[in-house]
């Protein structure tokens, strides 16, 4: 028998929990062994302060620990360079092949910069469905 529903054929992990951003923060890393896919998902809100502007980069580790930014060749549509207004969606897929992945947001400039937002990573492609 095979699965039709979209969420037999998906993973959803936290790296960056809803929160308001003032300052920089790595997101937690999410572990993709077994699966062949990957989308970031950034929920972005209202930003705040005085002339606001937050970057994020989307960040790759073999091992966990030492993380560094994925290349844009192993990226499907561009990580926002400057987020200065809120109310957006924007998602970035992955076609590296580390094991983990993590966002990190940055307050670049302004004056009390403060940004509503999360990132989540869609793990897609399962080796092995559930039962």
């Amino acid at each position: 028998m095979s699965r039709t529903d979209l969420k037999s054929h998906i993973s959803v992990a936290q790296s960056l929990a809803p929160a308001s951003r003032t300052t920089t923060v790595n997101g937690t890393g999410v572990d993709l062994t077994g699966f062949d896919a990957a989308t970031v998902v950034l929920d972005l809100g209202a930003a705040g302060g005085t002339t606001p502007s937050f970057t994020f980069e989307v960040q790759e580790s073999s091992d966990n620990s030492s993380f560094t930014a994925v290349a844009a060749a192993d990226l499907d549509g561009g990580q926002p360079a400057a987020v200065t207004a809120g109310a957006a969606v924007v998602e970035i897929g992955y076609r590296g092949i580390k094991r983990y992945l993590r966002v990190s947001v940055t307050a670049a400039t302004g004056t009390s910069p403060t940004l509503l937002c999360s990132a989540t990573v869609v793990r897609g492609k399962p080796r092995k469905l559930p039962a």
